[in-house]
């Protein structure tokens, strides 16, 4: 395996590729160009933290991030692609679909959520959808984050020991640890289907997230034809002088909110 990458080169590659986001950002936005990211893989696999690294310095009016909730009776009486369909982007936009389509063809398969033939019907069926984004021009990539049993355990006891991230930890987690064979199956099934040259998966190995992170990205953006884009010099004006006659309300007249940052800092002179 490989070793991970320590912290401070990793910082510094993130940062990188980063800076290179912000790049594709600024090509998407003035070429028009339109993409879909698709992350896909078993809970606790690491897509939400790549996708927070991913969107951390870009704009939410270029890169919007897609995570659906569980569908309403009235998406249930829809063409399954119907809802995900209002999520795709725009000229000049970016969306990363944290879990998508793909949801059909793992968790509703496992969990009973759909019948045998509505899972036949999605496996037929999304190579044409999927193409036809394509041909309509948009750049589609599809990754797959891989985890062993043994991490996403480790992942989900953490997870259950911090109270700031417990409640990533749901039923269908806790669901997923006595399916683990089930998924499996299934998810050999989905990419026996719809790993196809037009339209690939990529299989990101995330048993160490920082390397996980760093692989993914650099493949996204190796992946796309873009070039830095040359953007017009920015020149701060000059402020205008004061105009006669405006004075600030007295501040008492504010409410402002507690100073917690002062209880945090101490008496300067006590501590002296």
């Amino acid at each position: 395996m490989t070793p991970k990458v320590p912290k401070d080169v990793y910082e510094a590659e993130l940062f990188r590729l980063q800076s290179e986001l912000v790049h594709l950002q600024e090509w998407v936005r003035t070429t028009g160009a339109r993409v879909v990211v698709v992350f896909e893989g078993r809970d606790a696999a690491g897509k939400g933290g790549t996708i927070k690294r991913i969107t951390e310095y870009l704009s939410p009016r270029v890169a919007r991030i897609a995570a659906l909730p569980a569908p309403t009776e009235r998406e249930r009486g829809q063409w399954y692609f119907q809802r995900y369909i209002t999520h795709l982007p725009a000229r000049g936009e970016i969306v990363l679909f944290d879990r998508s389509w793909y949801n059909r063809a793992g968790v509703e398969t496992v969990m009973g959520f759909c019948t045998p033939q509505e899972r036949a019907r999605f496996l037929q069926q999304t190579p044409g959808f999927e193409q036809m984004l394509i041909d309509d021009g948009i750049l589609l990539r599809k990754y797959w984050f891989s985890v062993s049993d043994a991490e996403q355990l480790r992942r989900f006891k953490s997870r259950r020991n911090d109270p700031v991230r417990r409640w990533k930890l749901s039923p269908m987690d806790l669901e997923s640890i006595t399916r683990w064979e089930d998924y499996s199956r299934a998810k050999d099934e989905m990419f026996a289907h719809t790993d196809l040259p037009t339209s690939p998966w990529f299989v990101v190995e995330s048993d160490i997230k920082r390397n996980a992170r760093l692989n993914m990205i650099a493949h996204l953006l190796g992946s796309i034809p873009y070039h830095p884009v040359d953007g017009t010099p920015i020149e701060l004006p000059d402020r205008p002088a004061a105009t006669s006659g405006y004075e600030r309300p007295p501040r008492d007249l504010a409410r402002p909110v507690p100073d917690h940052a002062a209880s945090l800092v101490g008496d300067p002179e006590r501590d002296d």
